[in-house]
């Protein structure tokens, strides 16, 4: 049997902690005067903290001195870390952890690749963190998606080559990220925006089995 790297990136993917980062962003743009809709929080799929701060000031054409931007930044994770205080395994998107399950059965290899400096925390309150054989997060990486830099160190931990790796990402940052790396991406999400993804997929619920197993068996 071949064993492939299956690399899940977590907000919007595995749980939909999304919802809070988007939160805890409208906080600080309303702060700054900034009307932050949810269009505008596509804009920040897969992108690092810093980076996001730097999209809402570019969005509402504020410049901010760097002691400032540390505030924000600061007062942006721990408002997103009280949202996500009282996870759990009810917070796995649907067909989530089927597949995890159906992966672990098949004896697959799986990691996590995902700019969430809280990406561990988020595995153990939602009872899936043994799933993973490897785990790569904001804290092991310099350069955010769609750099492919946390992909290519999730595969090269699980000592799998990037043509063996299948990456599940819901951003047009980390879908870029994958085919840039030379994985096969698969999109969870919308397709017309995830239109750069080989494969897409509304949820994990429209992933049946023999999908996952065409790329096992190749």
């Amino acid at each position: 049997m071949n064993k492939k790297a299956f690399i899940f990136d977590l907000d919007g993917v595995i749980v939909d902690t999304a919802r809070y980062h988007y939160l805890a962003w409208k906080k600080i743009a309303n702060q700054l005067g900034i009307d932050f809709t949810l269009d505008h929080n596509e804009l920040l799929k897969g992108v690092s903290r810093v980076r996001s701060l730097d999209i809402i000031l570019e969005i509402g054409k504020i410049d901010l001195i760097q002691e400032e931007k540390e505030q924000f930044l600061f007062q942006k994770n721990e408002d997103y870390l009280i949202y996500i205080t009282n996870m759990n395994e009810t917070e796995i998107l649907p067909g989530v952890h089927k597949t995890l399950q159906f992966l672990k059965e098949k004896k697959q290899l799986i990691a996590l690749g995902s700019a969430s400096k809280n990406a561990r925390p988020i595995l153990q309150k939602t009872g899936i963190i043994d799933y993973f054989d490897a785990i790569v997060d904001g804290n092991d990486v310099t350069n955010a998606k769609p750099d492919p830099e946390v992909f290519l160190i999730a595969a090269k931990s699980l000592n799998v080559l990037p043509e063996n790796a299948i990456v599940f990402e819901d951003s047009v940052a980390g879908i870029q990220a994958a085919n840039i790396a030379n994985m096969t991406s698969v999109g969870i999400g919308n397709a017309s925006v995830l239109k750069e993804a080989k494969y897409t997929f509304e949820d994990f619920t429209a992933i049946k089995n023999p999908f996952i197993e065409f790329f096992i068996s190749k």
